[in-house]
C-alpha cells in the first residue's frame, strides 16, 4: 500500500510539474478572484459624491490592476534576466525580434492577475455603477422628475436621494450593470483571441517541435531547481568557513554537518566573470546539431571544447 501511494504521489507530482506554467497562472487567477471578492465585500464603499464617484470607481478597477501588473513584472525571472543582460552586455547581441519575444513573455505572464481583476470588477458592476451613476441622462428615463442634476444622481448607490428619484434606482443600476458586464465580456473575448493568436505565432516561429519545446521547458525548470539547491549548499559551506574562521567554530545541525563533510572539497570561489557568463538572456541555439538549452548548458559544452579564451568568451556572448 505504501509503495502504491508513493507511486501515485510521484505521478501527481510529475503531472503538476509538467503543467507548472498553466497551474501557476491558474493559481494567480484564483488568488485574484478571492482578493477581488473580499475587496468588494469588506472594503468597497462608494462615496456617493459628485466628482468623487468617478475617481473612486475607476481607482477601484484600475489601481489594483496596476499594482498586480507591477508585482507580476517583479516576480518574473525573465525581468531580471533582461536587466542583467542590459547591465552586463548592454543588450548588444539581442535582436528586435528576440527583445519583443522576451518582453512579450514577461508582460503576458504579468497581465494574468490585472486582467482577471478588471474582468471581475466589470462583471460584478459595483465599481462601474458607482463611477458612472451621476452621468446617466435623466431625460432617458421615463417620467423622471425634473430639477435633479448630477449631485443627486451621485447619491443613488447609497440611496441618499429623495424617494421620487430613488424609485428609478433599480432601472439605472440594471442599465449600468448591463454596460459594465458587456465591457467585461468583451475584454474576456479580446483576451482569449489575443492569447490564441500569440500561441499560434509562438508555435509557428519556434525552431522546436512541440515535444522538444516541452522538454526544453522541463529542462529549464529542473536546471533552475538544481542550481538553486546547489547554490544554497555552496553558499552555506563558504559561509560556514567564514564563521568558523572568525569564531573558531560554527553551529550546524545534523543535516548541515553532513552536507559540509560531503562537499568539503568543493568550496572553491567562483569568479565574477563566470557568473556573468551564465547570467542573462538566453535564446535557443545549437552547436554542431546538438541543442544548447540554457546559458549554463552552453557554458558546460563550450568551455571544455574551446582552449582559446577569447573565442570562448565571444561564443558565450552570442545569444542566437
Amino acid at each position: 500500500m505504501a509503495a502504491l501511494i508513493s507511486e501515485n504521489f510521484k505521478f501527481v507530482a510529475l503531472f503538476f510539474k509538467s503543467k507548472d506554467v498553466v497551474l501557476f497562472n491558474g493559481l494567480i487567477a484564483v488568488g485574484t478572484v478571492a482578493s477581488q471578492t473580499a475587496y468588494n465585500v469588506f472594503a468597497f464603499d462608494c462615496p456617493c459624491s459628485s466628482g468623487r464617484n468617478f475617481r473612486y470607481g475607476l481607482a477601484a478597477i484600475g489601481v489594483p490592476a496596476l499594482v498586480l501588473f507591477l508585482i507580476g513584472i517583479i516576480l518574473n525571472r525573465n525581468t531580471w534576466s533582461l536587466v542583467s543582460e542590459f547591465r552586463i552586455r548592454a543588450c548588444k547581441k539581442l535582436s528586435v525580434a528576440a527583445s519583443f519575444a522576451l518582453l512579450g513573455s514577461v508582460v503576458g505572464r504579468a497581465t494574468v492577475a490585472p486582467v482577471t481583476w478588471s474582468v471581475l470588477s466589470l462583471l460584478r458592476g459595483e465599481a462601474y455603477v458607482c463611477a458612472l451613476c451621476e452621468y446617466v441622462d435623466p431625460s432617458s428615463l421615463e417620467n423622471f422628475p425634473a430639477g435633479h442634476g448630477p449631485h443627486v444622481m451621485s447619491g443613488l448607490p447609497c440611496k441618499a436621494v429623495p424617494m421620487e428619484v430613488l424609485i428609478f434606482w433599480p432601472e439605472i443600476e440594471r442599465r449600468l450593470k448591463y454596460e459594465s458586464q458587456s465591457i467585461g465580456w468583451l475584454l474576456v473575448a479580446v483576451t482569449a483571441v489575443t492569447v490564441f493568436l500569440l500561441l499560434c505565432l509562438k508555435r509557428c516561429c519556434s525552431p522546436l517541435g512541440y515535444q522538444q519545446e516541452a522538454y526544453w521547458s522541463h529542462f529549464r525548470s529542473s536546471e533552475h531547481q538544481l542550481f538553486q539547491r546547489t547554490a544554497d549548499v555552496h553558499a552555506k559551506i563558504l559561509a560556514a568557513e567564514s564563521v568558523k574562521s572568525f569564531f573558531g567554530f560554527v553551529a550546524l545541525d545534523k543535516e548541515e554537518k553532513e552536507q559540509l563533510q560531503e562537499h568539503q572539497e568543493n568550496k572553491n570561489l567562483i569568479p565574477s566573470y563566470l557568473w556573468n557568463q551564465i547570467t542573462g538572456v538566453y535564446l535557443y541555439r545549437e552547436n554542431n546539431g546538438a541543442p544548447l538549452y540554457s546559458r549554463l548548458n552552453k557554458w558546460c559544452n563550450i568551455v571544455p571544447a574551446t582552449n582559446n579564451t577569447d573565442a570562448r568568451d565571444k561564443e558565450m556572448e552570442t545569444l542566437a
